[in-house]
């Protein structure tokens, strides 16, 4: 039997184990950027023994190669000759605007990759994003992949790429929120010849962490096949979530085909529906998206209101995209 003495002692237990966890985390990242700043101090004294020694490029890697044998000697392993031009690197991409004393909060890993983003801008946007999001190294390298900071810029007027860079994605209106495309890579879908909408929304719940991630800032997840009733009809919602920033509901629909203006009226439906069944008074209209395979941006121009702004339908792609087409696709979008 369990006695009130019995449950004191295991939430005492809790309570200091929660503790140690919070010291070691905090321990963990301070040591990360001390370590970071120092490998950002040491890329800027080789460099500057490369700009005072011989100009020539076996000068260069010979320093590396001895300080390295220096270094492995007395510290052991993590001074590699890939490592210490990792730092070289690290210091070429960050010496413009930063300093010994900046705080570098992402993991080594982390930067080595962003260090291999050649544009100034996008490197900064995704090292804002990776540390406001708390992104592994692993999502961090798949946002890149999946071009977000084409796709942001794709999506909407307001998505400067001053403001990306130095802001990062700012979630204030309605079509903040949105992508257009999404990337659905992680469904796994691209070796079936043929697959339904169900099957669809099927792969995007086993992989709801994923979907929630590319979804963007502040998604929970509320309800699948959310049945609503209308005169005694019924109709089922594919997928319902919350976002927590715009405080509203935001329902999707998933079309595996060409849009037809009649799945935009249906998705008109369900908002309307949640706006007046299931809102609060506190909280802001529902957001309405439709995801599918392709689209007429006519035809949703033309379908919905002109001062629209909680209907939206953004195209689908299950691999990944060529971040080349991304960039024209923008080029061009900058130039109409």
């Amino acid at each position: 039997m369990t006695t009130p003495t019995h449950i004191a002692q295991t939430d005492f237990y809790s309570d200091i184990k929660a503790l140690l966890h919070g010291a070691r985390n905090k321990v963990y990242q301070t040591i990360n950027q001390t370590m970071t700043q120092t490998y950002w101090e040491i890329g800027r004294r080789i460099v500057e023994q490369e700009q005072q020694g011989q100009a020539r490029a076996q000068y260069g890697a010979m320093l590396i190669k001895n300080l390295s044998d220096e270094l492995t000697q007395e510290f052991g392993k993590g001074f590699s000759v890939d490592n210490l031009e990792n730092m070289r690197r690290f210091y070429l991409a960050y010496s413009n605007s930063e300093t010994p004393s900046r705080n570098f909060t992402l993991s080594w890993s982390h930067f080595i990759f962003l260090t291999r983003i050649s544009n100034p801008n996008e490197r900064r946007f995704y090292e804002i994003e990776a540390s406001n999001n708390r992104w592994s190294l692993k999502e961090l390298k798949r946002q890149f992949n999946t071009g977000l900071f084409e796709r942001l810029q794709l999506s909407s007027e307001k998505n400067t790429v001053q403001q990306l860079a130095t802001q990062g994605q700012i979630i204030e209106s309605p079509s903040d929120l949105i992508k257009d495309p999404y990337i659905l890579e992680f469904v796994g879908l691209p070796v079936l010849a043929n697959y339904s909408e169900s099957e669809l929304e099927q792969r995007l719940i086993d992989k709801l962490e994923n979907f929630l991630l590319e979804l963007g800032k502040g998604f929970t997840f509320v309800a699948r096949q959310k049945k609503i009733t209308i005169d005694e009809k019924h109709f089922y919602v594919d997928l319902v979530f919350y976002n927590r920033l715009l405080k509203c509901f935001v329902v999707i629909d998933l079309k595996i085909g060409e849009l037809k203006h009649q799945d935009l009226g249906q998705l008109m439906m369900y908002v309307n529906y949640f706006d007046r069944t299931e809102k609060q008074d506190y909280e802001n209209p529902t957001i309405g998206i439709v995801l599918c395979k392709d689209k007429s941006k006519a035809l949703v121009e033309m379908t919905l209101p002109e001062n629209n702004n909680q209907i939206f339908a953004s195209k689908y792609q299950t691999l990944l995209p060529n971040k080349e087409e991304l960039k024209e696709l923008l080029e061009e979008a900058i130039s109409e």
